[in-house]
């Protein structure tokens, strides 16, 4: 497979050079950016040669979590400009390769490939889904690259080209079923987009809830670009649930809640604990819909540091006043900023050596979040945990934090029910 790639990846790099002098020759000149992509700085797309050093930046921009990925490749763009004005990495000013992953887990595993091997950066940002990034992991593998992926997942992976700087379900699903269960919920009724997150994630919550003796009163999956819930909404009605726990994704958030909007249902009659829901989506949806629905996340745009206070300036500066800042957006930006410090460790651009330091547990970065630090074992973050509930301005107000980060614990080896439920991960 990986021999099949690399000579694929040489064929393409040929066509591509003869495409590029064929350019040059007609048009005069050339571009600093390449396939499409956008890039900042003044050298040449690739590695680290010159003045410059290439990233890449792998994101839905089209497709049903285009809704939810912009936010992330903004955040992204925002710490390298950021970098850049402080006078770059190792001396040299960042330019980056954007790449639209199209919500698709093919044309993601493609466009990872084209990054690490044609454009031969030094690292890529990217992914949302587990689809998408169990649809890379083996790219990322075979060809030794790094990939930094910033949003929570079902955890139950550890590979030892991906950075995970969103949640491991410890430090999000876990806490948020604890809080429910003490908060007196004894029927979860549980539904979700149709791929390996919200079916592993609804594995560990099934197995959770049972061992505290409360029960699972349906459990319910759509497409990912499914718009009509009126049969699952049916079956929440007769299975009377006294809290739903979403997992859905992207459109189908939207669809789900404003056609439970439209039965006149409330957070009073079917409260709802989500995981994939944060600013951005609440501003889509609507907070008039989603007021006093309860949100897990590791950040809000209202948690109180002076390095989020500075952030959400930022943000706000650079992409608009009326932008909101959001959990996987301050964990893609917390990611460069993480790669930079293990870069400026290591002296090098390499992979082989930023890994090595990241492997020393020493690599952190006061965030908007707070302090987070990748854990050498896990190649995942300490941070801290939040629950919230949403506002009527459309903001998330936390209504409970862990007083420390959480180490990560992405195989629930700390929690006996999980051990005895023997979770496994699905590909």
């Amino acid at each position: 497979m990986k021999k099949s790639r690399q000579m694929f990846a040489r064929i393409a790099a040929l066509m591509l050079s003869l495409t590029l002098a064929f350019s040059l020759v007609a048009c005069g000149g050339g571009s600093s950016s390449t396939g499409g992509g956008t890039s900042t700085g003044g050298g040449t797309a690739g590695g680290d040669e010159g003045d410059t050093v290439v990233v890449g930046i792998l994101h839905s921009k089209t497709g049903a979590m285009a809704i939810s990925e912009q936010a992330v490749i903004d955040a992204e763009i925002l710490a390298i400009e950021e970098i850049n004005a402080s006078g770059g990495v190792l001396g040299k000013q960042i330019e980056y390769i954007e790449e639209d992953g199209a919500s698709d887990p093919a044309t993601f595993a493609t466009k990872a490939e084209k990054l690490v091997s044609q454009d031969k950066v030094v690292t890529v940002f990217g992914c949302w889904t587990s689809s998408s990034r169990k649809a890379v992991k083996s790219v990322f593998e075979d060809y030794e690259s790094l990939l930094w992926y910033p949003v929570q997942y079902e955890g139950m992976e550890q590979s030892p080209n991906i950075i995970y700087t969103g949640a491991a379900p410890n430090q999000q699903i876990v806490p948020a079923v604890e809080y429910l269960l003490d908060n007196g919920y004894t029927k979860f009724f549980l539904i979700g987009s149709d791929y390996v997150f919200p079916r592993t994630a609804n594995m560990i919550i099934t197995a959770q809830v049972k061992a505290a003796g409360a029960e699972i009163v349906g459990e319910e999956y759509a497409a990912m670009d499914q718009t009509d819930f009126a049969s699952i909404i049916t079956k929440i009605e007769a299975a009377k649930p006294d809290i739903i726990v979403n997992t859905l994704n992207g459109t189908g958030n939207v669809s789900f809640f404003k056609q439970m909007a439209e039965k006149n249902y409330t957070a009073a009659e079917y409260p709802t604990m989500s995981f994939s829901i944060a600013e951005e989506e609440v501003a889509t949806i609507g907070p008039d819909i989603l007021k006093d629905h309860m949100v897990s996340w590791n950040y809000y745009q209202t948690t109180d540091t002076p390095e989020n206070e500075d952030f959400v300036a930022a943000y706000k500066a650079r992409w608009g006043a009326n932008r909101v800042t959001s959990d996987p957006a301050e964990a893609a930006y917390d990611g460069v900023y993480l790669w930079k410090a293990a870069v400026e460790k290591a002296g090098s651009f390499e992979v082989a050596a930023v890994l090595e330091v990241i492997r020393t547990g020493e690599i952190s970065f006061q965030a908007p979040e707070g302090l987070v630090t990748i854990d050498g074992a896990t190649q995942h973050l300490s941070k801290p945990v939040r629950i919230g509930v949403i506002g009527a301005d459309g903001l998330i107000e936390e209504v409970y934090a862990t007083p420390e980060p959480v180490a990560p614990d992405p195989y629930l080896k700390g929690y006996q029910w999980a051990v005895d439920a023997n979770i496994q991960p699905l590909e």
